[in-house]
């Protein structure tokens, strides 16, 4: 089995800085990349906040802080990726530019390396259709925030080979991570399982069941979940749901997945959640809450 020490991330958005975090915070030498300076100084900046808060609540040091800062280092230049041994795109969840990404990674080294995309809901096998060296190709999808959650689903491709998802299995245990391996089929197991459940609970928002709030407190408190399937929604973003709910709708013909109305209302009119300050719950109003709870 190869060993993993280099991990290329690309993309530095809220899924890609949290892989940069976890794995460098373990031990691996990370490059995280991201085309936008911008994108990838917040990137950085919100590994530094999420490090400062581990050592306010007293679950880190700081020189755990500065060996995992100490590990990361960015770029804006693509190629810089091309030599790394598990590159990992954290890229918008769209077919066509994960494809591109990984031709262009192949086109810039001879190196062997092993790919592996976050995607939550596209198909491992059609990222790979056109790859050099396909037994290569794998899903890690990570989860949300990565620094917290255990989980990391290992996705096999039709011609992803044994040896690849021993390689990336075992990097994903040295991230701290409980890897699930599972077979590459729309929405895989998490996503199939956590969109249904999101749906449903828009539609039990449409109908006036609940409210959100007490939909959600009824999975947080009733079934120990750690945030309710509508708080969950706000946090991934709303158009993001939408895209996976079309797409699994499309690909498994099943009504469990036609996306409810009032989502589809939901980002027509702009509020796709926390990244803008409204979705189903009014984001302002929760971050001060919270601000008022955490300084009682």
């Amino acid at each position: 089995m190869a060993s993993i020490e280099t991990i290329a991330v690309i993309g530095a958005g809220t899924m890609g800085h949290g892989i940069a975090q976890v794995a460098a915070a373990n031990g691996f030498s990370v490059l995280l990349s991201d085309v936008d300076r911008e994108a990838l100084a917040r990137g950085v900046q919100s590994i530094e906040k999420n490090l400062a808060k581990g050592i306010s609540l007293g679950k880190l040091t700081d020189h755990e802080r500065d060996r995992t800062l100490q590990q990361i280092r960015g770029t804006t230049k693509f190629e810089d990726c091309a030599n790394a041994d598990l590159i990992i795109e954290a890229a918008p969840e769209k077919l066509d530019l994960k494809r591109e990404i990984l031709r262009q990674l192949e086109s810039l080294t001879d190196r062997s390396f092993i790919f592996a995309s976050n995607t939550s809901s596209l198909s491992i096998s059609e990222i790979a259709r056109s790859a050099k060296r396909p037994e290569a190709v794998v899903g890690m999808h990570f989860f949300n925030p990565v620094h917290i959650m255990r989980l990391v689903e290992i996705v096999v491709g039709e011609k992803t080979s044994d040896e690849t998802v021993e390689t990336v299995t075992a990097a994903g245990r040295r991230m701290r991570k409980e890897p699930i391996v599972v077979k590459d089929v729309p929405g895989f197991a998490s996503s199939r399982l956590g969109v249904a459940l999101g749906l449903e609970a828009m539609r039990m928002v449409e109908q006036g069941v609940a409210s959100a709030r007490d939909i959600d407190t009824a999975m947080e408190l009733g079934y120990n979940h750690p945030m309710g399937p509508l708080k969950l929604t706000d946090l991934v973003g709303l158009d993001v749901r939408l895209s996976i709910a079309e797409y699994l709708h499309r690909e498994l013909g099943s009504e469990t997945f036609r996306p409810p109305e009032v989502l589809r209302r939901l980002v027509s009119e702009g509020k796709l959640g926390k990244k803008t300050g409204q979705g189903f719950y009014d984001w302002s109003k929760e971050n001060e809450d919270l601000r008022r709870a955490q300084s009682s």
